[in-house]
């Protein structure tokens, strides 16, 4: 299991942290500990975001589909802002939302401008460079325990929202361009998944290298394991139904989520 821990070996950490108390009024953090369930919400998430995206999609027409995706994301996000402390139940809707509209926005990118999946892949890594260094640069630590200001909470997001398009893509490149088929790019994914774990329980990497490599990989994980269930027989998945998987993994993560708003197993110490 990989814990984000705080960056107790940046020289700079003290220095920078001092400089930064009065200028982003830091408060109550506002994510929630990286644990077990967060691990596993966070999977339930992406697969979810696949599975919704596709079910939209069929069931209205495009433009409509992104339409709802969008005003679930400009609800959920602004709302969890909105709390300025970690509250389970706004924080996993604001990450499922991102991970369908996030979805859609990488296929957009494909289906409706013509971008090729690599292209596109491409586009989303280095927009996420781009978001880690700035966030760096200002903050002084890209660490998921120094979210404690609306600063340092929008650059945390901007990531997010970059990590779900960038999974998307990448899925699409091994299942599509690469033709390994969506039950392939499951077991390839779980493979590379090993890589952080190991590198942060064996190799002593940076927690904070190692919770990123493991936050960007469960995304085409989750939405390759969604495609494989949910997708018809025809198109190498096991035709359950993106609806169905949907609605199954939506009972999951609010029954997850429930718990840990009543025993608040998640929150971490400020």
């Amino acid at each position: 299991m990989i814990r984000d821990a705080h960056d107790d070996h940046d020289p700079d950490r003290g220095a920078v942290a001092a400089r930064q108390v009065g200028a982003t009024g830091h408060g109550a953090l506002r994510v929630p500990a990286v644990g077990v369930f967060f691990w596993l919400i966070k999977s339930l998430t992406t697969a979810l975001g696949e599975s919704t995206s596709d079910y939209l999609v069929h069931a209205l027409d495009p433009v409509p589909a992104v339409l709802v995706g969008f005003a679930g994301f400009a609800v959920a996000l602004p709302l969890q802002f909105a709390m300025r402390r970690y509250v389970a139940c706004t924080y996993w809707l604001a990450v499922a939302m991102v991970g369908v509209f996030g979805t859609m926005a990488a296929d957009v990118l494909h289906v409706g401008l013509g971008v090729p999946y690599l292209a596109s892949a491409a586009l989303c890594g280095v927009g996420l460079t781009v978001i880690f260094a700035t966030w760096r640069r200002s903050e002084g630590t890209l660490s998921i325990h120094s979210i404690d200001s609306t600063r340092r909470e929008l650059f945390y997001w901007a990531a997010v929202i970059m990590t779900f398009a960038l999974g998307t893509a990448v899925g699409d490149v091994t299942a599509i361009t690469l033709d390994l088929g969506y039950r392939g790019s499951v077991v390839l994914f779980a493979a590379v998944m090993v890589i952080p774990v190991l590198g942060y329980r064996r190799l002593h990497w940076s927690p904070v290298l190692s919770f990123w490599f493991a936050y960007v990989v469960t995304r085409p994980l989750g939405a390759s394991f969604a495609d494989w269930v949910g997708k018809p027989v025809s198109a190498g998945g096991l035709g359950v139904g993106s609806g169905w998987v949907a609605l199954c993994l939506a009972t999951m993560i609010v029954a997850l989520v429930a718990y840990l708003s009543f025993t608040h197993r998640d929150t971490q110490d400020s």
